[in-house]
């Protein structure tokens, strides 16, 4: 899973996707917040293509089945 920062915005969006798809890694997560709310867009390697292609973009709930199950509630808040 990638963070994005508006730092780092370029290199998680765009070059490191590319480099991921190149080493064949299957799967590929990008979290990213958007008008303050926290969002993941899930991606699956595409055999065809060589690229990824994006399989759901997710608010509320992240409950990906492969390539592990897990559930992220990415409405909760961290508190200090």
């Amino acid at each position: 899973m990638e963070v994005v920062s508006e730092d780092t915005r370029p290199r998680d969006t765009k070059r490191n996707p590319l480099l991921y798809a190149e080493a064949g890694i299957p799967h590929f997560w990008l979290a990213e917040t958007r008008d303050g709310r926290l969002l993941v867009r899930a991606h699956e390697l595409d055999p065809a293509t060589g690229a990824y292609t994006c399989t759901g973009v997710h608010g509320d709930r992240f409950t990906p089945i492969v390539p592990f199950a897990v559930g992220l509630d990415l409405t909760a808040t961290a508190r200090g």
